[in-house]
């Protein structure tokens, strides 16, 4: 992907904006307050990031849904021997989901000796965004799935391709816990 080429789907625009925008009235008079607004800055930016994690980790859990209806058709049409590879797949895809919702979203505390800057935190956006991109292409791949089971050919292939797919989406996802690290020794 290039670096100047938008992650972001169709329909989802910047969280970073909106929540800009839902700044209240008395929030916005304390944003005068010198000093205030920096550190409002980053919340706001920590609170968007929040938000796009979140939204990530929903589509990606919907999913995850479609895995387990596939299992089940898996069993309806006897074809059990490929259970234990698509159990595989949701377990991956669940690991990433529970990575993303946990994930730390560079809070540090006022009078914390590590300070996080808004570079790290727009950085650690851009690393979220990009989990968007990937839950498409998770879709498409649980897509090239349910056809093949529906074909009954090229399952295996199927499966195995949705695994690489959540095996890079993981390893991305390990490159933002690497911008957090790199944060912290500013």
């Amino acid at each position: 992907m290039d670096q100047g080429e938008s992650m972001e789907p169709e329909g989802t625009g910047d969280l970073r904006e909106t929540v800009h925008a839902s700044l209240g009235g008395l929030e916005s008079l304390a944003a005068k307050i010198p000093g205030y607004k920096g550190y409002k800055q980053k919340e706001l930016r920590r609170e968007a990031d929040k938000l796009l994690r979140m939204q990530v980790a929903t589509k990606l859990d919907d999913q995850r849904k479609r895995i387990t209806e596939l299992q089940n058709k898996l069993v309806s049409q006897a074809l059990i021997e490929y259970l234990d590879d698509l159990e595989r797949a949701a377990l991956k895809l669940q690991l990433l989901i529970d990575r993303i919702k946990t994930a730390s979203y560079g809070y540090a505390g006022l009078f914390d000796a590590v300070k996080v800057k808004e570079e790290q935190l727009d950085a650690l956006y851009e690393y979220d965004n990009e989990m968007l991109a990937f839950v498409d292409e998770v879709a498409a791949e649980v897509d090239l799935v349910a056809s093949a089971v529906s074909a009954r050919e090229g399952v295996a292939d199927a499966i195995e391709d949705l695994v690489e797919t959540i095996n890079q989406a993981n390893t991305s996802y390990d490159h933002r816990h690497e911008a957090i690290l790199q944060a912290e020794t500013y």
